[in-house]
């Protein structure tokens, strides 16, 4: 198991999201009522975010990009074509959860995702050499989190999976999840986040965590 930086993830760690669009936002409010410290960041100047941030995730922090990605975990919730704009520097050594999803449909086909056989977060990971790239909580829909959210004593939460390469932060994000309210599933390495995709059966389907686990075994994948 390799060494990662904020491996142990203490309970007032600092969690930075990239991107305060609604998936970002809904995160965000989660991870406060679960006690962390949260640093929003978008492509605009820390104080243009300030106030909407304040109204919308009360009790997250305003940040510049790069004070968000030197968070203990960094998720990424941006527009995927807009994945290259990510600073892969700051990013270097940092575990980043992958949110996102590849929508040929609704925003027409991005030349990095076509004709590949690389999953998106794989291609994303491609361009994030140097981070340990996951892929979570892009099978469950933005308006879902808070409802669907229970506590860890609660029976039959629902699910979410992790895909990735790096065990020591997939322990992480798994820590991370059930934390804020749901129970988390290992799908495997990083190609495995095609199970999940848009156009999968798990996408966006609500699944406890053994029907969710018996179905990374037989699912198909999506074509």
């Amino acid at each position: 198991m390799n060494t990662i930086e904020g491996a142990s993830l203490a309970p007032q760690a600092t969690i930075g999201i990239l991107g305060a669009g609604r998936v970002g936002t809904a995160i965000a409010r989660l991870a406060l009522a679960a006690g962390y410290r949260v640093k929003l960041a978008t492509s605009k100047p820390a104080e243009e975010n300030s106030l909407i941030i304040e109204i919308v995730t009360p009790g997250a922090e305003a940040v510049s990009a790069s004070e968000a990605a030197a968070a203990d975990l960094v998720i990424v919730a941006i527009p995927l074509h807009k994945f290259k704009d990510l600073d892969s520097h700051a990013l270097s050594g940092k575990i980043v959860v992958d949110a996102m999803n590849y929508w040929s449909a609704t925003d027409g086909e991005i030349p990095d995702f076509v004709n590949t056989a690389l999953t998106s977060s794989e291609v994303v990971a491609a361009f994030l050499s140097a981070s340990h790239v996951l892929k979570s909580f892009n099978h469950i829909g933005y308006h879902e989190m808070e409802p669907d959210a229970l506590p860890a004593a609660t029976g039959e939460r629902r699910a979410l999976a992790i895909a990735g390469d790096n065990c020591a932060a997939k322990t992480v994000l798994r820590r991370f999840i059930e934390r804020i309210g749901f129970d988390a599933v290992d799908a495997g390495g990083l190609e495995a986040g095609r199970l999940f995709e848009p156009g999968s059966e798990i996408f966006n389907g609500r699944f406890n965590a053994t029907e969710l686990n018996e179905l990374l075994h037989t699912v198909r994948i999506p074509t």
